[in-house]
């Protein structure tokens, strides 16, 4: 039986991925170079939308919402192209579409172009990530069966890796907000192109289908029907969609509500990279709590944490500000590991692709409508005919309600199994 491991949330955590086989350690060295390039744009380009094209916050929400419906919403696709073809094909072709679609957004002057550079940067990520994310995951079950690891804390590690590109990423925006927008997309297409050098080079052609993964055993119908078909995973994944829903909202209501308490977005580049300390410092001691705790008790909980944080901003300034972004992550490191294993769970362990990527395309639709919503409600809150407060409330009464239905709907399905090793 493997034993919780003593919290030590940075060391512990770097000298275990040291020891991981090679394919898992470069997986993990991605999600620190993607979240570098990732974050060196997508925190900044609301204030771009805003401050250089001059455009609506209608608009605003659009780009930003079909980003994520591009992005989270083709998840599905994505995952079930590397079920069937592979990781390492759609890895590489989700790399090349993304670095085209940050050079779209480097030199969009129109809102049109500005979607397509969006729409490109969202379905390159609907390739490489949900293959990536589903070797990962077939490696863990691997480690886990061997005693090496659990799932969930390999999955922890990822989290944390995943947040070191996050420091660095917003430290270097922040550091860039004079220097012209496209010159700053330009050099994330730059990285991203050598991550893909990286996956050409040294991923392994049979990575998808390591330990125990049924990479093209089925045609896409058959992958789809596993997803479709399983009802108490669908029922699962739509609730837990709320999550992304509400962790987005961080790129379009915290530059708002910083303009509106201190008139300027100079802080946000420090916050996004202040929440990845968080999570790199609390995400060891979060798992070791969630497994304590059970998976159904810590991903309840870790949305109703997520629901309250959007209390906090409204009437707290800059302190509430800060207080809701620590919230809101410390609910996601509390709720997220206990979820992705409780969908490899629900997915008996086959087409993981298709299976994680359902949950980030149900997110996805989630997100673009909230976004709409939202945008619309601050068009609303500009006019004087909406509370400040108004949105705020509106994301976390839909937060609180997930929570319910999460307690609601596990208490009917087995959401974790036996850990052996």
């Amino acid at each position: 039986m493997l034993r919780a491991r003593p919290l030590d949330p940075i060391g512990r955590a770097f000298r275990t991925a040291r020891t991981l086989p090679a394919p898992v350690r470069l997986i993990l060295v991605s999600m620190v170079l993607f979240n570098i390039g990732f974050y060196l744009v997508v925190p900044f380009l609301a204030a771009h939308l805003a401050q250089d094209l001059h455009l609506a916050g209608w608009a605003i929400g659009l780009v930003l919402g079909l980003r994520t419906f591009s992005q989270q919403g083709m998840f599905f696709v994505g995952g079930s192209l590397a079920d069937r073809f592979g990781v390492r094909p759609m890895v590489l072709l989700g790399i090349a579409i993304r670095v085209v679609g940050f050079v779209v957004l480097g030199v969009a002057t129109t809102l049109a172009t500005m979607i397509i550079g969006v729409v490109l940067v969202g379905l390159a990520a609907a390739l490489f990530a949900p293959a990536v994310e589903a070797a990962n995951a077939a490696y863990g079950r691997g480690l886990e069966e061997a005693g090496v690891i659990r799932r969930t804390e390999l999955f922890g590690i990822e989290q944390m890796c995943s947040r070191l590109g996050t420091v660095v990423g917003p430290a270097l925006g922040a550091l860039l907000l004079g220097v012209p927008f496209e010159w700053t997309a330009v050099s994330a297409a730059v990285l991203f192109a050598g991550l893909g050098v990286m996956f050409a080079r040294w991923l392994p052609r049979d990575a998808s289908t390591s330990h125990g993964a049924d990479t093209g055993a089925e045609s896409l119908r058959g992958v789809w029907r596993s997803v479709l078909r399983n009802r108490g995973f669908m029922v699962f994944v739509a609730l837990c969609g709320v999550q992304l829903l509400a962790y987005n909202q961080l790129y379009l209501m915290l530059p708002e509500q910083l303009e509106r308490v201190t008139g300027s977005q100079a802080a946000l580049g420090w916050f996004f990279a202040a929440s990845a300390i968080l999570v790199i410092v609390g995400q060891a001691p979060m798992v070791a709590l969630a497994n304590r705790l059970g998976h159904r008790v810590s991903m309840v909980a870790g949305m109703a944490t997520i629901a309250v944080s959007f209390l906090l901003p409204p009437a707290g300034g800059l302190v509430g500000i800060a207080l809701w972004v620590a919230a809101l992550h410390l609910g996601q490191m509390l709720m997220v590991p206990s979820m992705r294993d409780t969908i490899g769970v629900l997915a008996h362990e086959r087409n993981l692709g298709a299976h994680f990527g359902m949950l980030n395309t149900l997110g996805g639709v989630l997100t673009l409508l909230g976004s709409l919503v939202v945008g619309r409600l601050y068009d609303r809150v500009d006019a004087g005919t909406a509370s400040a407060a108004t949105p705020w409330w509106t994301v976390a009464v839909v937060a609180g309600a997930a929570a319910v239905g999460i307690w609601l709907w596990t208490s009917r399905v087995r959401v974790s199994r036996p850990v052996s090793g």
